[in-house]
């Protein structure tokens, strides 16, 4: 079996975990015909249903093998990329309770556009800053999803 099916095959199990594991959300008075878990399933039926895709796809395309080598060396060069992304990842969850949402995905934003080898240009803390904010506005004004201001700014606001 090549990659894609055993990808299939471990997003068929982590659908299927989720989807239990949702089960225990509780039920609340101001609930919708959806519910609480409508939208948790609903993503553990995509999630499955990707799983199932990749699966059959491993079936139709056999075993792949690559001759020249190739396959390999793009695995090579995925796996430092990722790890990158996932530093980036735990970076920003460990200055966020200190920064606060706002400060913290503005870096972010900036610290992955420069990963991805973007020119050092003012375009990029321009973008990165009106993101952040953009994100803000969304979670906070438009959704009222409170994000954490960071014991750095809690002084001031």
């Amino acid at each position: 079996m090549n990659k894609d099916g055993w990808s299939g095959l471990v997003l068929l199990a982590l659908a299927g975990g989720y989807y239990f594991a949702t089960g225990s959300i509780a039920n609340s008075t101001l609930e919708d015909e959806v519910g609480a878990i409508g939208l948790p399933h609903a993503l553990a039926v995509v999630l499955a249903l990707i799983g199932v895709a990749l699966f059959l796809r491993s079936l139709r395309t056999g075993r792949t093998a690559a001759t020249d080598g190739r396959d390999e060396q793009e695995t090579d060069v995925r796996l430092p990329r990722a790890l990158g992304f996932l530093a980036l990842g735990v970076v920003y969850v460990l200055i966020l309770p200190y920064v606060g949402y706002l400060v913290s995905v503005a870096l972010l934003i900036g610290a992955v556009a420069f990963y991805e080898g973007a020119p050092r240009r003012w375009t990029i803390p321009a973008a990165a800053i009106g993101g952040a904010v953009l994100y803000w506005a969304i979670f906070v004004k438009l959704l009222g999803v409170n994000q954490p201001v960071g014991t750095l700014f809690e002084g001031l606001l």
